[in-house]
């Protein structure tokens, strides 16, 4: 199973929630409320409040004068319906990773946060055996000193895909962690430094001023480090993902967005409210477990597996 069918089997349940709502207002006979409805509809999938607000002025104004039901205004409805989320979508489709690294300075150093549990050690494992297998470089800095296991989990990983991890004893100092991950980076000729940092909980600052202290760290040793933050995002959590988005933008500058587990969920619509409202680029959506399954955000053939049941290549 090659990618794009990968990623419309798991967008199965995001466009059954999406498409199959759509198909019953729709199909529907004659009915004003039909709009209001299919606006409840959409809200409901995650597609965010203000995105919804954007596409139902659109829906409003194609649907004027006309019966929104009718069979060749249905079809045209969907079609503006795509075509809008589609701009929003392709406003942040962001460059891959792979290309970021490749053109960007030596050592590259991504920054990776996120609250607990969503995918974050895992998503730069996937990351670090993909650069390697394409001739890179790549060094794991585990930089989640609050949890033994954390550390452990990302040695694991690291022996798995064959690449190094620099770490430190539990409870030591995070931003120690990461002078050390960028010397030994320097000194060994990395190409990139993919850093894992705590679970930071949104809502607690002294931990944002953490992640603030790590990028000043990497900064000061390397002008122009971070060169990416890179925040990851469960998908399945919905508004909470683009509340996340919002305080952790705010809080660190995220340059680029992954977000996981969109196989798992009927929530995928998030995608696009946190690209109507923050404008990141989103980098890579996963739809599995397998290495694979972590993939270059591509507007396109999101948009056609979120309405059509097919992405095309």
């Amino acid at each position: 199973m090659n990618w794009t069918q990968r990623l419309s089997e798991g967008m199965t349940k995001t466009r059954e929630a999406i498409r199959g709502s759509l198909d019953r207002l729709l199909g529907r006979g004659p009915d004003p409320m039909v709009l209001e409805e299919l606006e409840a509809t959409l809200i409901a999938t995650d597609l965010g409040v203000r995105a919804v607000g954007r596409l139902m002025d659109r829906l409003r104004e194609e649907t004027r004068g006309g019966d929104p039901t009718a069979p060749a205004q249905t079809e045209r409805l969907l079609r503006v319906l795509k075509e809008a989320i589609m701009a929003t979508l392709g406003a942040c489709e962001g460059q891959p990773l792979d290309r970021l690294v490749a053109e960007g300075p030596r050592p590259f150093v991504l920054l990776a946060v996120g609250v607990n549990g969503v995918g974050k050690t895992t998503t730069l494992a996937k990351l670090a055996q993909r650069l390697r297998g394409s001739g890179k470089t790549p060094l794991l800095v585990a930089a989640d000193t609050f949890r033994a296991a954390a550390i452990e989990q990302l040695g694991v990983w690291a022996r798995r895909v064959g690449v190094e991890v620099i770490r430190h004893r539990p409870g030591a100092d995070p931003s120690a962690v990461v002078f050390d991950g960028l010397a030994a980076a320097k000194a060994r000729g990395a190409d990139v430094v993919l850093i894992d940092t705590a679970g930071r909980l949104h809502t607690k600052t002294n931990l944002m001023d953490e992640l603030r202290k790590m990028k000043r760290v990497l900064a000061r040793e390397l002008p122009g480090a971070p060169h990416e933050v890179l925040l990851v995002l469960d998908a399945t959590t919905g508004q909470n993902a683009l509340s996340q988005a919002r305080q952790f933008h705010e809080a660190v500058g995220v340059t680029g967005l992954a977000l996981t587990k969109l196989d798992g969920t009927a929530r995928g619509g998030i995608v696009v409210a946190i690209a109507e409202e923050l404008k990141i680029p989103v980098r890579l959506i996963g739809v599995g477990e397998a290495a694979e399954d972590l993939q270059d955000f591509q507007a396109r053939a999101f948009v056609d597996a979120l309405f059509e049941g097919k992405a095309k290549a």
